[in-house]
C-alpha cells in the first residue's frame, strides 16, 4: 500500500519511484489481487496517472483494464474508472486541453514564447499517432467494441458516461472500422439511438456527439438510425430547447439531421413522407425587433437554412426535390423564408443563406416562382422582391457574397419559368416601361452599362438567363431601343453591347476589363444561339465581324486568351446558326474568311480556350456562382452546359467544305421530308391505336355490365324463388292452423309476410263489419215491418185476417233466421279481431324486446366505462405507490452505504490509533461498563432505603 499511498497523495517514505515503475507495480496489482477494494484502488490510480503517463499506460494496462471490463462488470466504480482510464489514454481531447493550459502558463514567461509552434505541431502529431495507436489495438478484437456497447446498456451514470466518452474517441480516431463492427453488432445501432432518450443531458448531449461521429459518411448506418425514430426524436429535442433561441445542443442536432439528410435519398424521401417538413416552420419565425441575435442564435439559423437547402438541392433526383419544394410550399415555410428576407435587422450572414434557400426552394418549380414572383418588400410604395434584390445586386457598396447570392437567386427565379422570363424581358419593351417606378430591366441595363466591371458581368448573366432556351424572348429583345445621349438616334440593346464589347480597353471601370467583355460575350453568345434573326441582326452591323476576326488573330497575353476563345465562339455560333440571308456574311463566305484572316486550325485552337481555363471546371460543377474573390466571376453554370454542346458542331461546321454541306443539306432536306411522312404515318397508326384502345374499352365495359346483369338477373330470380317458397309453406301453416295465428311460431315467419297477412286480416274485418251494418239496416226495416203488421191486426177487419197471420208467421221466421245469421257473423268478428290483437301483440314484441335490450346494453356499457375508470385509478395509484417504494429501497440501500463506509471507516481509524498505543474500547466494553455503573446504582439505592427505613 506504500506505493499507492505515494501515487494518491501521501508523503513518500525514500526516493520516488518513476512513473513506469509506479504503473508496473499498479498493473501487476490489477491482475494479481484477489480482493476488488484492491483492484479497484490500483485501477483509480493508473486513471490519476493516464494523462501524464499516456503511452505508458496504454502499453502496459490496456489489456489489464480490458480484463477488468470483462469480469468485475458487478462493481459499477471499478468499471467507470477503467473506462475513463481507456478514454484518456485513446482521447486526444485530453491532450489538447494540457497543451492549452500549459500554454497559459508559458505565456507569463516571456522568454519562453519562440518555440512554440514547432513543439505545438509535433505534440499534436504525436498525440494523434498515439490515440490512433491505441484505437487500433483496441478494436482489433472486435469483441472489446462489442463488450463496450453492451455496457451503454448500464443506467448506471458512472459506467454509461465515460463508456460514451470512450466510444465517441474510437470513432474519431478509426471512424470507418469501428463503424464496421457496430453495423454487424446485434441492436448495435439501437443501442446507442436510446442514448437519446435518457434524462440526464450530459448523456443525452454527448449521445448527440456520438451519433454525429457514427453517422459520417455511412449511408447504411443512417438508414439504421433514421428508421430508429431519430427524426422525431431530434425535433422533440429542438423544440423542447427552444428551436433557434436554444443553445449547442440545438446545433449538435442540426449537425446531426444533416449527416442523415445530406445525399442519402432514402432518408430524406422518409423525411417528407413523415411530414417533419412541416416542423421546420416554427423554426424560421422571427419578430420585427431583430436586433442584437446571439452568435449561438446565427449559428442555429444557419444550419437550420442548410438543413433546408439538403431537402432541395440541385444535386438531389428532380422527383425528390419537387416533392420537397412542393410541400414547403403548401406548409407555409417558403413564405416564412420569404417573410425573414424582406426582415429589417436581420445579420448579414443569415440574410445572405436565406437569399441561397429561398433561391434553391424555387428554382424550377412553377408554383412557387409565381408565388416570389408576387412578394413585395415592405416599402412605400411597395416594390416586389425580384426589384429590392437586384438593386443590392448592381450596388457595389454591397457585399460581395450577397450580390452572389441575389445573382444566384435571379437565376433560380427564371430556370425553366418562360413566364417569368416574359415578364422580366417585357419591362424593357417600350410599351411597358413606366417612367415613375424602376423595374427589374431599368436596373439590369443599369448594371450593364455601369462602370463597376462586377455589376456589369452579374447584369449580363442575369439577361442570358432570361433569354436561356427561350426563342420567343431572344426575338423579343432585339426590340429594345436604348437613348444613349441627347440629340442622337436610339441605338438597339444588341448594338449597345457590342459597341462597349469594342469599347472596352478605352472606358474606365473599376476592376477587371476581362469580366466585363467576358460577361457581354456570354450574353451575346446566349442570345444568338438557335435563333437565325437574332444572327441576322448582328451580322448586319458591318464592324461585329472584323472586330472578331481582329480579336481571333491577335496574339494576346494570357489574361487575354479568355476574350479570344470566346469571340471565336461567337463567330462559329453567327457560322452554325447562319440563315443566309445577307449575301455579304453568308456560311461559306464566314468559313473562307476564318480560312484567310486565321487559319482553321488556329480557329480552333483558339476555340479550346475556353473549356481549358481554371475556372471553367469549377463553374460547371455546381449551379450556384461560388466564387472567393470577384475577379474569379467569369463563367457562369448554365454557359459552360452551352459551351460544351456547341464546341463540337462549330468544330465540325468549320472543317466542312462547300460541297460537303451541300449534299448533308440535300441529306437533312431529304430526311427531313422522310421524318414528316414517317411523323404523318405514326400520328395516323397513334390516332388508330387510340381508337382502337377505345373501343376494346367500351367492349370490356360493356361485357362487364352484361355480366353484371346477369348475375343480377340470376340472384333476383332466386330471391323470388325463396319469397314463393316461403309463401307456400306460411300458406300451408296458416291453412292448417287457423286457430293459432298468434303463436310463438309466428315469430320466425318473414317481416314482409306478416304485414302481409296483417293487411288481409283488416279487409276481412272490414268486409264483415260492413256486412254487419248491412244485416243490422235489414233487421230495423223488418222490425218495423212487425210493428205495422202487430198494429194492423189489432183492428177488426175479417177479410184480411187469414192472410195477415199467414204473412207474419213468414216474416218471424225471416226475423229468426236473420238473428241467427248476425249472432253468427258477430261471433266470426269477435273471433277475427282477437286474432288480430294477438297478430299486433306478435309485431310489438321484437321491437319492445330490441328496446329493452338496448336499454340494458347502454346500463352495461357505463358500468363497464365505470369500471374502467376505477382501473386506471387504481392503476396510477398503484404506479405512485411502486415509484414511492422504489424510491424508498433505493434511499435505503444508499444509506446502507454510507453505514457501511462508516463503519469500515471507524474500525480503520481504531485500528490506527490501537497501532499509535492509544486505549480504544469497544462498544461491547462500553455496553458491560454502562451496565455495572447502572447496577451500582440500584445497589446504592437500596442501602439508602434500608437506612431510612432504620431510622
Amino acid at each position: 500500500m506504500n506505493f499507492l499511498r505515494g501515487v494518491m497523495g501521501g508523503q513518500p517514505a525514500g526516493p520516488q519511484p518513476t512513473g513506469a515503475e509506479t504503473i508496473h507495480k499498479l498493473c501487476d496489482r490489477v491482475a494479481s489481487s484477489t480482493l476488488l477494494e484492491d483492484r479497484r484502488d490500483a485501477v483509480r490510480a493508473l486513471k490519476s496517472l493516464s494523462k501524464k503517463y499516456r503511452g505508458e499506460v496504454g502499453t502496459q494496462a490496456m489489456e489489464h483494464l480490458i480484463h477488468i471490463l470483462q469480469t468485475d462488470r458487478s462493481d459499477s466504480e471499478i468499471i467507470g474508472y477503467a473506462l475513463d482510464t481507456l478514454y484518456n489514454i485513446i482521447s486526444n481531447d485530453g491532450e489538447e486541453e494540457e497543451q492549452d493550459e500549459s500554454e497559459d502558463g508559458a505565456s507569463s514567461g516571456p522568454g519562453k514564447q519562440s518555440s512554440k509552434p514547432v513543439s505545438e505541431e509535433s505534440s499534436h502529431k504525436q498525440s494523434d499517432d498515439l490515440g490512433t495507436q491505441f484505437t487500433e489495438i483496441f478494436i482489433k478484437d472486435q469483441e472489446n467494441v462489442t463488450l463496450l456497447l453492451s455496457l451503454l446498456e448500464e443506467f448506471d451514470f458512472h459506467v454509461r458516461w465515460p463508456g460514451v466518452k470512450l466510444l465517441t474517441a474510437l470513432l474519431k480516431n478509426q471512424c470507418p472500422q469501428v463503424q464496421g463492427v457496430i453495423l454487424v453488432s446485434p441492436m448495435g445501432v439501437s443501442r446507442l439511438m436510446d442514448l437519446l432518450a435518457d434524462s440526464r443531458e450530459v448523456i443525452r448531449n454527448d449521445g448527440l456527439l456520438l451519433l454525429q461521429q457514427l453517422t459520417k459518411g455511412n449511408a447504411a448506418i443512417q438508414k439504421i438510425v433514421a428508421f430508429e425514430n431519430a427524426f422525431e426524436r431530434l425535433l422533440d429535442i429542438i423544440t423542447e430547447e427552444g428551436n433557434s433561441d436554444g443553445g449547442i445542443v440545438v446545433e449538435d442536432c442540426l449537425l446531426l439531421l444533416q449527416h442523415l439528410l445530406k445525399n442519402n435519398s432514402s432518408n430524406q424521401n422518409f423525411f417528407k413522407e413523415g411530414s417533419y417538413i412541416q416542423r421546420m416552420k416554427p423554426w424560421f419565425e422571427v419578430g420585427d425587433d431583430n436586433s442584437g441575435w446571439s452568435a449561438q442564435k446565427v449559428t442555429n439559423l444557419h444550419l437550420m437554412l442548410q438543413l433546408v437547402r439538403v431537402m432541395v438541392s440541385p444535386v438531389n433526383s428532380p422527383g425528390a426535390t419537387s416533392s420537397c419544394q412542393k410541400s414547403m410550399y403548401q406548409c407555409g415555410l417558403l413564405q416564412q423564408l420569404c417573410t425573414i428576407l424582406m426582415a429589417t435587422g436581420v445579420p448579414a450572414d443569415i440574410l445572405t443563406e436565406t437569399i441561397n434557400t429561398v433561391s434553391e426552394v424555387i428554382r424550377g418549380s412553377q408554383v412557387n416562382q409565381d408565388y416570389f414572383a408576387s412578394v413585395n418588400a415592405p416599402s412605400n410604395p411597395p416594390r416586389p422582391a425580384i426589384v429590392v434584390l437586384l438593386m443590392s445586386m448592381v450596388n457595389e457598396r454591397q457585399p460581395f457574397v450577397l450580390r452572389c447570392a441575389v445573382l444566384y437567386c435571379f437565376q433560380c427565379f427564371l430556370y425553366k419559368n418562360q413566364k417569368g422570363q416574359g415578364e422580366i424581358v417585357a419591362t424593357l419593351l417600350p410599351s411597358t416601361i413606366d417612367a415613375n417606378s424602376i423595374s427589374a430591366g431599368q436596373l439590369l441595363c443599369g448594371g450593364l452599362f455601369s462602370t463597376d466591371s462586377l455589376s456589369n458581368w452579374c447584369a449580363a448573366v442575369a439577361l442570358a438567363h432570361a433569354l436561356q432556351d427561350n426563342l420567343t424572348q431572344k426575338e423579343q429583345l432585339l426590340r429594345v431601343q436604348l437613348a444613349t445621349s441627347l440629340g442622337n438616334p436610339p441605338v438597339s440593346l444588341l448594338q449597345q453591347c457590342t459597341n462597349i464589347l469594342s469599347q472596352g480597353d478605352k472606358i474606365s471601370r473599376r476592376g477587371s476589363k476581362v469580366q466585363t467583355r467576358v460577361g457581354l460575350l456570354m450574353l451575346l453568345c446566349t442570345w444568338i444561339s438557335n435563333c437565325p434573326i437574332a444572327v441576322t441582326h448582328f451580322l448586319h452591323n458591318q464592324a461585329n465581324i472584323p472586330f472578331l476576326t481582329g480579336q481571333i488573330s491577335e496574339n494576346l497575353g494570357e489574361d487575354e486568351r479568355l476574350v479570344q476563345g470566346l469571340c471565336a465562339l461567337l463567330l462559329g455560333i453567327c457560322i452554325y446558326y447562319n440563315d443566309n440571308s445577307l449575301e455579304n456574311y453568308t456560311k461559306e463566305k464566314l468559313k473562307q474568311l476564318i480560312e484567310k484572316r486565321i487559319g482553321k486550325e488556329n480557329f480552333v485552337e483558339k476555340l479550346g480556350f475556353v473549356n481549358k481555363h481554371e475556372l471553367y471546371s469549377r463553374a460547371a460543377q455546381k449551379p450556384q456562382p461560388t466564387f472567393s474573390s470577384p475577379e474569379q466571376m467569369l463563367f457562369d453554370h448554365e454557359f459552360t452546359k452551352l459551351v460544351k454542346e456547341l464546341e463540337v458542331v462549330i468544330t465540325k461546321t468549320v472543317h466542312k467544305s462547300s460541297e460537303e454541306e451541300k449534299k448533308e443539306e440535300e441529306v437533312k432536306k431529304t430526311l427531313e421530308q422522310h421524318d414528316s411522312i414517317v411523323t404523318q404515318y405514326k400520328e395516323l397508326i397513334r390516332e388508330q391505336d387510340t381508337q382502337i384502345n377505345e373501343l376494346k374499352e367500351q367492349v370490356s365495359s360493356l361485357k362487364a355490365q352484361n355480366e353484371q346483369m346477369q348475375a343480377t338477373a340470376a340472384q333476383q330470380l332466386s330471391q323470388i324463388q325463396q319469397h314463393k317458397d316461403q309463401y307456400n309453406v306460411l300458406k300451408l301453416k296458416l291453412g292448417k292452423d287457423s286457430q293459432q295465428l298468434g303463436a310463438p311460431a309466428e315469430g320466425t315467419h318473414v317481416n314482409g309476410l306478416q304485414s302481409e297477412e296483417l293487411g288481409r286480416l283488416r279487409e276481412e274485418v272490414d268486409d264483415l263489419r260492413k256486412q254487419q251494418d248491412l244485416l243490422q239496416a235489414q233487421l230495423s226495416e223488418k222490425d218495423a215491418l212487425i210493428d205495422s203488421l202487430k198494429s194492423g191486426a189489432a183492428s177488426p177487419m175479417e177479410g184480411s185476417s187469414g192472410s195477415s197471420a199467414e204473412n207474419s208467421v213468414d216474416l218471424l221466421k225471416e226475423l229468426e233466421a236473420l238473428r241467427s245469421q248476425v249472432q253468427s257473423q258477430a261471433a266470426e268478428i269477435s273471433q277475427l279481431q282477437a286474432q288480430r290483437q294477438e297478430l299486433l301483440k306478435m309485431v310489438e314484441s321484437p321491437s319492445e324486446q330490441a328496446k329493452s335490450s338496448s336499454e340494458s346494453r347502454v346500463g352495461l356499457e357505463q358500468q363497464l366505462a365505470t369500471a374502467n375508470s376505477t382501473v386506471a385509478i387504481l392503476q396510477n395509484e398503484k404506479a405512485k405507490l411502486q415509484q414511492e417504494v422504489a424510491e424508498s429501497k433505493k434511499e435505503q440501500d444508499d444509506l446502507l452505504m454510507l453505514l457501511a463506509d462508516q463503519d469500515q471507516k471507524i474500525l480503520y481509524l481504531k485500528s490506527r490509533l490501537k497501532e499509535l498505543g492509544e486505549s480504544i474500547e469497544d462498544e461491547d466494553d462500553l455496553d458491560a461498563r454502562d451496565q455495572l455503573e447502572d447496577e451500582d446504582e440500584d445497589d446504592d439505592d437500596d442501602e439508602e432505603e434500608e437506612d431510612a427505613d432504620e431510622d
